[in-house]
């Protein structure tokens, strides 16, 4: 379930306006400010203090429970293709209709995929999937539901992911961070999404102790670069920008609703980042989006919705209340 391909978008539509307004993706349009970046993060290969340093960072800025370990890695997309083949696994079970990655990462290991709508029903598998808050709707799981989930799941041996790429621009509690069992269960958190610099390439993976062991052998030396371990660490530090960033997010995501209802479309859900909408007409209002030079995401599973990410600053808004107008 991917987004951002202005390239194709381009070649599609000839015609479109310039410049295109990307909101087909959910990272935050406005970045944390880089800071200056050592020569030496460019130049040397990064030090093994140096990232573990960032994880300790990191477990501190998610809350993470004492004992829980913190692994850094090059996104979590990267993640999401390496438990497949650390963790095999003959059954897996994902809740809802999600992020393709995982379904995808996991056939290519062999495994027999299902996507089913109830948590209970995840009880029956070896892995259990569910990213929390969801992609594209915005449902969540409560931690507590999903702690029962992983006790049944450990009692023969299986594992739960959960991943959790946009739970940072939610309220404090939502994560299941602070509360990690010490074994079968594996979060994901994403750093790209909520801090916009997803070219950064920089995800971590928490779990009990043993499990993390495995994910930082595989992932092996120099997995994250210097430049990102520097900045990773300055951002996730930084906790007054992610409250503000929250704020700010969570108007301009009810800004965006009324701009979507005025042109008739059904508000779903989604989260501070992006919002769902519907229509029986979805796949008309993509193509006139497109013809305005306005990229949103389209399902093919699900061709009446349509996820619309936030435009960034004042100029963006314009162009997109501006664009609407001439649907």
């Amino acid at each position: 379930m991917h987004g951002g391909n202005l390239a194709a978008a381009r070649l599609a539509y000839p015609d479109a306006p310039e410049p295109w307004l990307d909101l087909s993706t959910g990272i935050n349009p406005v970045a944390f400010p880089i800071p200056s970046v050592s020569a030496a993060s460019w130049a040397r290969l990064p030090e093994e203090n140096a990232v573990r340093g960032l994880e300790r960072i990191a477990a501190s800025a998610y809350g993470a429970r004492v004992g829980a370990e913190v692994v850094a890695a090059p996104g979590t997309q990267a993640l999401i293709e390496l438990l497949p083949r650390l963790f095999p696994a003959k059954r897996v079970g994902i809740l809802g209709f999600t992020y393709a990655e995982h379904a995808l990462c996991w056939r290519k290991a062999g495994a027999v995929v299902e996507t089913v709508e109830e948590v209970a029903a995840l009880e029956a598998f070896d892995v259990a999937v569910i990213v929390n808050p969801n992609n594209p709707d915005g449902r969540m799981v409560a931690p507590d539901q999903l702690l029962a989930l992983a006790r049944v799941l450990h009692t023969k041996g299986g594992r739960l992911i959960v991943d959790e790429a946009f739970v940072d621009v939610l309220p404090e509690g939502m994560s299941l961070a602070g509360s990690l069992p010490d074994q079968g269960v594996i979060v994901l958190r994403s750093f790209g999404k909520t801090y916009g610099l997803a070219g950064l390439r920089l995800g971590f993976a928490l779990a009990g102790a043993s499990d993390a062991a495995v994910i930082r052998s595989a992932l092996g030396p120099w997995a994250v670069s210097g430049p990102a371990i520097e900045i990773g660490g300055y951002a996730l530090a930084d906790r007054a920008w992610l409250e503000a960033t929250r704020a700010h997010l969570i108007k301009k995501a009810a800004r965006l609703d009324g701009v979507l209802q005025q042109i008739g479309l059904t508000v779903e859900g989604g989260m501070p980042l992006f919002r769902l909408v519907s229509s029986d007409r979805a796949a008309d209002y993509f193509k006139r989006f497109s013809e305005a030079g306005i990229l949103v995401r389209a399902f093919r599973e699900r061709p009446n919705w349509l996820r619309v990410g936030l435009p960034g600053d004042a100029d963006e808004w314009t162009l997109l209340e501006t664009r609407l107008r001439t649907l």
